[in-house]
């Protein structure tokens, strides 16, 4: 069996990842809208209710279904089942999802995602007192367990990927630029707060997981989020973050890390080292024939700059480069803003094909 993931960036939801079919294309486009691009064109709020009421949340994406099909008739990415869409709990809590279950406050919003309420972060006497049984055991996550019970009552197989982020990037949401200092100062807090961090994300997972497999959707990856990766030395990932990505790796039937969108090149070779990798993304300045050459198994993607969706001369030079290099290979146009034009995320699509000929 094939452990690729592929890129997927559920409606209204931050990118995630999903089990590859082989039916792939080989240069596959996947486009993701910020929370405003639906607010202000279905009128959807993403406030609290939004996370929390399934009813709401699913009738809402009905309805954003629906206006991703009739814009971009180009793709097929909604084209498949409708339950797969909109029976999920893909977005719910965005990227807080972590820090709440480690106990912060979210601030939500109407038109974004929820991110954790700022000068909440842990000080050293609450992130060593941090357990993971305890966390396991809070009224947030019971909430969202509860939640998937609920949906597979009423609607069956509940689908979607929530946030996981990663060790580094949730103990630096939880502890603040403070967690780069404890790596120097205070090694061993920051040892138990990766430890705490990675237990807990290994027990969660597996316990959504469960709960979603029993609902009968087929759910077994683990794809974690390095956007930090790039603010510590290749050396000190290697000495001190790497294991808990190998204990990840392992705790699931495939596994996909998202570096973002940077230059992932001298990275390369210490993720390269995890095991069964089957899913890695990177900047469009990453060495790209490096990456096919150490990933030949992995499905690797490339992030696109949104910003350029509209310089079709851009788009044209990114596609070429990433059809000879990196090929076959995700390209990953996430967070198109709300005044974007439709005609320019079209153009994408169009010379996306247009390369494959």
């Amino acid at each position: 069996m094939s452990r690729q993931l592929r890129s997927w960036i559920p409606i209204a939801a931050p990118a995630r990842r999903e089990a590859a079919d082989g039916s792939e294309a080989p240069l596959r486009v996947v486009l993701g809208f910020e929370p405003t691009w639906f607010h202000r064109r279905c009128g959807v709020d993403f406030g609290r209710r939004w996370h929390e009421d399934a009813e709401y949340r699913r009738a809402t994406l009905v309805e954003m279904r629906a206006d991703l099909r009739k814009s971009f008739p180009e793709t097929d990415q909604w084209s498949g089942a409708e339950a797969r869409d909109v029976n999920t709990i893909a977005g719910c809590y965005g990227v807080g999802w972590m820090p709440a279950v480690f106990g912060l406050p979210l601030r939500y919003y109407e038109d974004r995602w929820p991110h954790p309420e700022p000068g909440h972060e842990l000080s050293e006497e609450a992130a060593e007192r941090l357990e993971t049984g305890a966390l396991l055991g809070s009224a947030f996550v019971e909430g969202l367990l509860t939640q998937v019970d609920r949906m597979a009552a009423m609607w069956g197989p509940v689908y979607g990927d929530l946030n996981w982020q990663g060790v580094l990037n949730t103990a630096f949401q939880v502890r603040g630029q403070q967690i780069f200092l404890d790596m120097v100062e205070r090694p061993e807090l920051a040892e138990h707060l990766f430890e705490v961090i990675a237990e807990t994300l290994i027990r969660l997972a597996r316990m959504v997981q469960e709960r979603q497999r029993r609902s009968g959707a087929e759910i077994d990856w683990m794809c974690v989020s390095n956007c930090t990766l790039s603010m510590i030395s290749p050396a000190m990932y290697r000495r001190v973050l790497r294991r808990y990505d190998e204990r990840i790796a392992g705790s699931f039937g495939r596994f996909g890390v998202h570096t973002c969108n940077w230059n992932a090149t001298p990275y390369l070779g210490g993720l390269s080292e995890l095991p069964g990798v089957g899913y890695i993304d990177m900047g469009f300045d990453t060495d790209l024939v490096k990456a096919k050459e150490l990933f030949p198994e992995a499905r690797r993607a490339v992030l696109f700059t949104v910003g350029k969706l509209a310089d079709a001369a851009e788009v044209e030079r990114f596609l070429s480069r990433v059809w000879n290099e990196l090929a076959p290979c995700d390209v990953v146009v996430a967070d198109i803003p709300w005044d974007m034009p439709d005609e320019a995320v079209r153009g994408m699509l169009r010379a996306a094909a247009k390369t494959m000929e």
